[in-house]
């Protein structure tokens, strides 16, 4: 039986949360939050480049990974919730944002309303209010895929009973073979049904054509504050991408101030797997660039 390491855990709310954790000494905190059905083990390969410049702590989200399993319901605002609990246990004063998936929709809200926190946000393969399911990705058959896993009774046989984010969407998005211990790690969270119910909960959660309207308002929101915002931003795109296209990446680049884009190459949603290398490498850079204009003459 393939495992990952065993992670600290941290007391949080009722539960507990697991991260990992890399760091030179008094570098910028780097919090890296990660999407569905994923855990901080996608940024394992990530992490080791970025660790030089920065303070590397990487959550798994509430329900994934080797984080608890509270009795909640695992809705966007849950994880806004847990994400700020586990935010002031560790500390963490300010940080550098770097997200993927759902990781991007708790780090545009969180700098929304604390704008003070972020340093810059790195992300990739974002989330956004949809108006339209033809908004939503870029091929047909995943946004019926989609919508099957958004209907009631359906979208619990494939997600609960068959497991289908982890046995389908995650391997079918990435180019590359992950290898059966990847794998192995990727399915240890989830050995039930039940346990599943964070994975099921989260495509029903897409702000999609104004439903959920609640969270599609905390994300009209929370993106008219990002339009608006003033520190740093690095955005990674795959081709062809999945939520994001390299052409949509450098005209909503276009739209932000201070955005540079990387475009990676041959990817599709889960770019930490194809691309960790260049991510991490070029995050770092980035850091380094920000750490050295905000602090001229100092070593990073």
């Amino acid at each position: 039986m393939f495992a990952d390491i065993t992670l600290p855990q941290r007391p949080v709310l009722d539960s507990t949360m697991a991260y990992r954790e890399a760091s030179r000494s008094g570098a910028p905190t780097v919090l890296f939050l990660h999407g569905n059905p994923t855990s901080s083990y996608i940024w394992r390969n990530i992490i080791p480049y970025v660790a030089p410049v920065g303070h590397c702590i990487a959550p798994d989200l509430i329900g994934f990974g080797q984080s608890g399993k509270p009795d909640i319901d695992y809705r966007f605002e849950d994880h806004v919730r847990y994400l700020d609990a586990f935010i002031d246990a560790a500390g963490i004063g300010s940080a550098y944002l770097v997200a993927q998936d759902w990781g991007t929709a708790l780090a545009f809200q969180l700098a929304a309303r604390r704008s003070d926190f972020v340093r810059g946000l790195a992300f990739m393969e974002f989330i956004r209010p949809m108006p339209t399911w033809d908004d939503f990705h870029q091929v047909p058959a995943v946004r019926e895929t989609f919508r099957k896993f958004r209907t009631p009774g359906e979208g619990e046989r494939m997600i609960l009973d068959g497991n289908a984010f982890v046995e389908r969407a995650l391997p079918g998005s990435i180019m590359r073979k992950l290898s059966d211990e990847e794998m192995a790690v990727y399915r240890a969270p989830f050995p039930s049904p039940q346990s599943r119910r964070p994975t099921w909960r989260l495509p029903n959660e897409l702000p999609i054509a104004g439903e959920p309207a609640d969270v599609y308002a905390a994300l009209e929101q929370a993106h008219a504050a990002l339009a608006s915002s003033r520190y740093p931003k690095l955005l990674f795109a795959g081709n062809p991408g999945a939520l994001v296209s390299p052409a949509f990446a450098e005209s909503f680049a276009a739209s932000l101030y201070d955005c540079r884009v990387v475009q990676l190459g041959a990817g599709a949603h889960y770019l930490q797997e194809d691309h960790p290398e260049t991510i991490g490498r070029s995050v770092a850079v980035w850091i380094a660039e920000i750490e050295g204009e905000r602090h001229p003459g100092s070593r990073t």
